[in-house]
């Protein structure tokens, strides 16, 4: 074994999508900047933000329920939804920076114009989706939200879910034509060989093991997994963005902003099928309303998908539970994460969240059979041979401190830095990939504040809308829709069903 140091300026921990975003934009900023990426794997974007461990739903708050809640009244919350759908225009802004500059030449590798719908079964889930599409249309970023309750019309925008349902049903349908579908692992690919033209060392099979502090930043350990070699790295600054295993090398860092985190594992599996009588009578992802006690990652769906050019249909999730903090990860994950300053923590979120613990015990308990009747909620046509069952991605959503609560179960995303800007950790899953184009920006501003200034014309350039909120200013909204849908290629007919 070998053993080597070297000095770099940036080091970012994990080949996903939030590395991927943050070493894309860093190498447009500070082109002369030594950038290394280190991935665990032997190839980049296969755990989060692979396709097919993750929903590619674009998350935009244009169908998932979780995002605008009703209250005791019936009134539904869409503050989040507004901002969540602000984050996803950012995104798009740069992803049409990256198609202008060539960095991308071609938007459908990664992103497809799939519609946006959400469904409410019963009197009780139609009220729920009317209100909540009376509410959002009001917003310009919700406008062109469409509504419907009428059986023939549902059959027309979802004939695999609608045609052969008996009489006398009840149903509520909204629909946001421009939706869309991502892989963020192409995307992801994409950006990290574009960083390897301008000269970041990308190297795969490398673990992270340690972080100790240096009088000028980092010293970070790692370890090659191919040669059986181990070596240092100096970095001025260091971005955990390891997925799942980002709380274990938060907590090696040491740093007083990142104690009392805990992480609780969710493991889940979709249904998935590219059967043409299948597919090509659904073009849409159709999010319904969460099970009594389900996380909202686990609210049902049925997903158009298109990967490689193909597409196919998903449906689930099925949760599980797994203490493995990675799909490739460990069992020990969950109880080697355990420290005197999270227990507290842990142990009240346990208390807490008892309808959580009792909605997975019974995931792992349902049968096949429990699957495909669930399925069967969405479309009444299910032949288990169309079908095959994938393993998901592995989840791990966020329990810190929070007031007089002691702790929280969070379904976000957090954001961790040291004071002094020189580290930072991307915690939690959903909205997640959708929002990493904002969740670094925020970062920029956070770890990067005497640079900043000096970067707001570029940044700017990446994201027009950068300090303002489109559904402040209707004309802003209208150009940028209207650009970035034309850069992405969005603007286009919907497939025949």
């Amino acid at each position: 074994m070998t053993y080597t140091k070297e000095s770099v300026d940036v080091v970012l921990i994990g080949g996903g999508i939030m590395s991927a975003t943050l070493g894309a934009m860093l190498t447009e900023l500070q082109p002369e900047w030594d950038i290394r990426v280190y991935e665990r794997l032997d190839y980049v974007a296969r755990e989060s933000s692979d396709p097919w461990n993750n929903a590619g739903t674009g998350h935009a708050a244009l169908c998932e329920l979780n995002y605008s809640p009703a209250d005791a009244n019936g009134d539904v919350d869409i503050t989040k939804a507004i901002n969540i759908n602000e984050q996803f225009h950012v995104s798009r802004q740069f992803w049409s920076y990256l198609i202008d500059e060539g960095v991308i030449t071609d938007p459908s590798t990664f992103i497809n114009q799939v519609p946006h719908m959400s469904y409410g079964r019963g009197e009780k889930g139609r009220d729920y989706i009317r209100k909540r599409y009376e509410t959002m249309v009001r917003n310009p970023l919700f406008a062109d939200m469409e509504y419907t309750d009428d059986p023939a019309t549902q059959a027309d925008w979802l004939p695999l879910m609608f045609e052969n349902r008996g009489p006398g049903q009840v149903n509520g349908v909204s629909r946001f034509r421009t939706g869309t579908d991502v892989d963020f692992g192409s995307l992801t690919r994409q950006l990290l060989t574009h960083m390897g033209t301008k000269g970041t060392q990308i190297r795969t099979g490398h673990a992270v093991t340690d972080l100790n502090r240096t009088a000028d930043g980092w010293r970070v350990s790692v370890k090659d997994s191919t040669a059986a070699d181990a070596f240092d790295v100096n970095a001025r600054f260091v971005f955990i963005g390891g997925g799942g295993g980002a709380l274990h090398l938060l907590q090696k860092s040491g740093i007083a902003e990142g104690r009392g985190y805990g992480g609780f594992p969710v493991s889940g599996l979709f249904l998935r099928t590219s059967r043409p009588e299948l597919v090509e009578r659904h073009h849409a992802k159709v999010y319904g309303q969460a099970a009594f006690g389900a996380p909202p990652m686990s609210v049902p769906h049925l997903d158009t998908r298109v990967v490689n050019g193909k597409r196919y249909l998903m449906f689930g999730p099925y949760a599980g539970f797994s203490p493995k903090f990675l799909k490739s990860g460990r069992i020990t994950d969950l109880p080697f994460s355990v420290r005197g300053n999270n227990l507290p923590v842990m142990l009240n979120v346990a208390k807490d969240n008892f309808d959580l613990v009792k909605y997975l015990v019974g995931e792992l308990a349902s049968s096949k059979k429990d699957r495909y009747e669930m399925l069967a909620e969405f479309t009444p046509e299910v032949d288990p041979g169309a079908w095959e069952f994938i393993t998901a991605g592995q989840r791990v959503q966020v329990m810190k401190r929070e007031g007089k609560k002691g702790g929280v179960l969070g379904f976000g995303t957090e954001l961790i830095s040291a004071a002094d800007g020189s580290i930072a950790a991307l915690l939690g899953a959903s909205p997640g990939a959708s929002t990493a184009a904002p969740i670094m920006l925020n970062l920029l501003a956070t770890c990067f504040p005497q640079q900043y200034t000096g970067w707001e014309p570029k940044l700017k350039a990446m994201v027009p809308s950068l300090g303002r909120k489109l559904h402040e200013d209707e004309t802003l909204l209208t150009e940028l829709s209207e650009y970035t849908a034309r850069t992405l290629q969005l603007i286009k007919d919907e497939p025949a069903v």
